[in-house]
């Protein structure tokens, strides 16, 4: 039997559904009010000899009313002097100084995979030289009531072709294939009682043909927080930081890149009370749509948010200890004349 609602019943819902829009109308105007657009000022100098293609900016502007420090690069993707490139130390971690000495002292290293503390492993794809040499993970194991059960997922990766051009996609990686997979579309992550997957099970569930993901360098991470330039933050699809979580404030690491070209990598300092207290995913969001990113993804943050510009620090890592080990890294360098 349909619900059919008297005049009475009408006017009560109609009423609910113009508080509802009130309420929200209202949130929006607050937070739009509260949050004002970063302001960032040249701090090449600060860093040593940068070549012509590679600018770093700072801000020290609070965020919705909380101090905060952050730092992005701006590399221009077509400069031929430059090379992209990702590393890992294999099963052990290594702190983003290490990373820097063992790669020659590259122009840039950042942290980007999330891993496991226990195993050291990485859990976020990373490709080198048109390689993989680790993957995404692909079953989330549920907990409580649910536990034998696990969500299967994509999760977010940026990747930079042979023709210098970036793309942020959900990547399907699996040990058994030479290529990881790219989906483009929003994922959607289902749950069954198997910890076994297939491509061909993604597939059916995202109603697209994954496509052969052709970069040559990549890092993986998520969840996505830009898509065709506007915000859109898949952190319940890749059930990661899922719910309210996308509001804490951490440090935090994202990669994204602007229709002219250009890779931004971000890094805000955070943990460090009255002086940088971090940002969302939603700010990130924000932040990275002003600088004119049209695909960007959040990596690692927490005490793993450390960007290196010439071997320097840009914020200050959140850890006691300073900088913490990570199993693999994003690094730049530049082709030296001889």
């Amino acid at each position: 039997m349909l619900f059919q609602a008297s005049a009475g019943q009408n006017g009560k819902i109609n009423c609910v559904s113009r508080l509802n829009f009130f309420l929200t109308f209202i949130s929006l105007s607050f937070f739009s009010a509260a949050y004002s657009q970063v302001r960032w000022v040249n701090a090449d100098s600060v860093f040593g000899e940068l070549p012509p293609s590679v600018h770093v900016f700072y801000s020290s502007d609070s965020i919705e009313g909380l101090p905060s420090i952050a730092y992005y690069a701006k590399i221009r993707l077509k400069d031929r002097k430059l090379q992209f490139t990702t590393d890992s130390s294999r099963n052990r971690r290594l702190t983003p100084a290490q990373f820097f000495e063992k790669n020659g002292k590259p122009l840039l290293v950042v942290n980007g995979t999330f891993f496991d503390f226990a195993t050291n492993r990485n859990l976020n794809v990373l490709i080198r030289d048109g390689r993989l040499i680790s993957y995404n993970v692909h079953d989330v194991p549920l907990k409580g009531k649910d536990s034998g059960s696990y969500y299967k997922v994509t999760r977010g990766a940026i990747g930079i072709s042979r023709k210098r051009k970036a793309d942020v996609a959900w990547i399907f990686s699996d040990s058994s294939s030479k290529n990881a997979t790219a989906y483009e579309k929003k994922p959607t992550p289902w749950k069954d009682n198997s910890n076994a997957y297939s491509k061909s099970e993604f597939d059916q569930h995202y109603g697209e043909t994954g496509r052969r993901w052709k970069v040559l360098t990549a890092i993986g991470g998520g969840p996505v927080l830009v898509q065709d330039g506007k915000e859109m933050i898949t952190n319940d699809e890749e059930r990661m930081f899922t719910g309210k979580a996308r509001h804490d404030r951490h440090p935090r690491t994202a990669m994204g890149y602007t229709a002219d070209g250009d890779l931004i990598i971000l890094a805000v300092e955070g943990r460090n009370k009255g002086i940088a207290e971090g940002a969302s995913l939603v700010h990130l969001a924000k932040i990275l749509t002003e600088l004119g990113c049209v695909e960007a993804l959040n990596l690692d943050g927490g005490g793993s948010s450390c960007m290196l510009i010439n071997g320097k620090q840009t914020i200050k890592p959140s850890d006691k200890e300073g900088e913490r080990p990570v199993p693999g890294v994003f690094i730049i360098t530049e082709k030296r004349e001889r």
